[in-house]
């Protein structure tokens, strides 16, 4: 180890702030994890605080909400990586099927712009649409005299809201990475198909399809990664404050935030960061062990 860094000092001396950080930001902040494993007490501190073992843990469980936060963010994460990513690859397909520039650069820009509106703005957009009394939606309805809907305080219907604002203002740079792939995609390929007489569907199926597979897989394994962590900015933009919706909205990322500004126990909210740590870290764990074993060439490590 000394001769390497006598050998190779400059390289680590490069090397050290990225170093720095990761240890200030990332592993020094690790200490609060005994959070975790106490009834936090604001004057004893953080090793002043009565230590409780797992009862944290164990009232997350008991009480349901560990199940409930657990069901919602892995469903919402599933369905934003499942549409998500099957959207993109179908808009990136046509997108790239298109022969008219100045139409294609439009389409492109146009679908990628929804991706630079905040999150702020878009609860803004979203309460001047569904709010009850002067909401886009119900406005309409009026007209047809159908009467209002109470949309803030049915659950359900924000299962699928929640899903279609994710994906409008994602789907287009999910689509830009994939478009980049296709673009990186032989022209060979596609004369050799329509030589052998392949119309426009089959050169897509035979050969834009298996091309995207690598890009398809390193996204997902990203994904998965991360598959714990929700969107908070989304779900809290969203849904803010209202307890009427947390049944069917509730994730880990919200629930932790509540913990720490409203009730205040520290403790409950670390042991849930925690499992959530804990449970994303085996999830990509598994699922690239996995993808090794079945093509060693897709796998991150």
């Amino acid at each position: 180890m000394l001769k390497e860094l006598n050998k190779n000092k400059i390289m680590f001396l490069m090397l050290l702030p990225t170093l720095i950080f990761f240890l200030i930001n990332s592993y020094f902040p690790m200490v609060g994890i005994y959070y975790a494993f106490t009834s936090y007490d604001f004057a004893g501190g953080l090793f002043g605080s009565p230590f409780v073992g797992l009862d944290n843990f164990k009232f997350l469980w008991q009480s349901g909400m560990l199940l409930k936060l657990t069901t919602n963010t892995v469903g919402y994460n599933l369905a934003f990586i499942i549409l998500g990513n099957g959207l993109a690859i179908f808009c990136a397909i046509m997108l790239s099927e298109i022969r008219g520039k100045l139409f294609k650069k439009i389409t492109q820009s146009v679908m990628f712009l929804p991706y630079f509106i905040s999150f702020v703005l878009l609860s803004v957009i979203a309460y001047n649409m569904f709010n009850y009394e002067s909401g886009f939606v119900n406005t309409v309805l009026k007209r047809f005299e159908a009467g209002p809907v109470d949309i803030y305080n049915t659950p359900w219907i924000w299962v699928f809201l929640i899903i279609i604002f994710y994906l409008w203002k994602n789907l287009g740079y999910s689509m830009v990475i994939y478009l980049a792939a296709i673009t990186g995609i032989s022209d060979e390929y596609y004369e050799a198909a329509r030589i052998d007489g392949a119309n426009i569907f089959q050169r897509i199926w035979y050969i834009t399809v298996p091309m995207l597979k690598p890009t398809f897989v390193i996204l997902l394994l990203f994904s998965l990664g991360s598959i714990m962590k929700g969107q908070f900015d989304l779900f809290y933009q969203l849904i803010g404050n209202n307890g009427v919706l947390y049944n069917a909205t509730d994730i880990i990322d919200t629930y932790v935030y509540r913990s720490l500004k409203v009730t205040f126990d520290i403790g409950m909210a670390t042991a849930a960061g925690l499992y959530q740590s804990l449970f994303g870290f085996i999830l990509i764990m598994t699922v690239n062990y996995i993808i090794r074993k079945i093509n060693e060439d897709y796998a991150l490590f």
